[in-house]
């Protein structure tokens, strides 16, 4: 949805978040009490998704939170969701600060767990040490 580089450690959600009320911008932590990732941090890792969930709103917070340094460092979804393509993509028209987002195929969702490192490059994500591949 919004090609681009990025690089860093999976942070896996169980469920859909919300950035509008469930993500703190000033902080990068998710702050929605029922979600079962209460408490983590989304900055600088890959956020890995199923969906996103809530409000138009979403996407100013997250453009609140790429100019504040707490935002991801690339958002994989199996699902697209334009509301965060915006935000990802108003972020980098107005600081300059390109955050990827990529659609995944709903097979390569489970290769990705919280800890692993991957790369993002363009519609390319490479998982871990081994170098695999899912394409977008």
């Amino acid at each position: 949805m919004v090609a681009g580089e990025a690089a860093g450690q999976v942070l896996r959600l169980d469920e859909p978040l919300s950035f509008w009320g469930g993500l703190d911008p000033a902080t990068g932590r998710i702050i929605d009490r029922r979600h079962p990732q209460v408490g983590q941090s989304v900055t600088n890792q890959v956020l890995v998704m199923p969906s996103g969930r809530g409000s138009s709103s979403g996407s100013s917070t997250l453009c609140e939170a790429v100019r504040a340094g707490t935002g991801p460092a690339a958002i994989l979804m199996v699902e697209p969701d334009e509301i965060i393509a915006l935000g990802a993509v108003v972020a980098d028209e107005i600081y300059g600060r390109l955050i990827p987002v990529v659609v995944l195929p709903a097979d390569r969702f489970d290769d990705l767990s919280t800890g692993i490192r991957v790369e993002v490059s363009g519609a390319v994500c490479r998982v871990g040490a081994s170098g695999q591949t899912a394409s977008a």
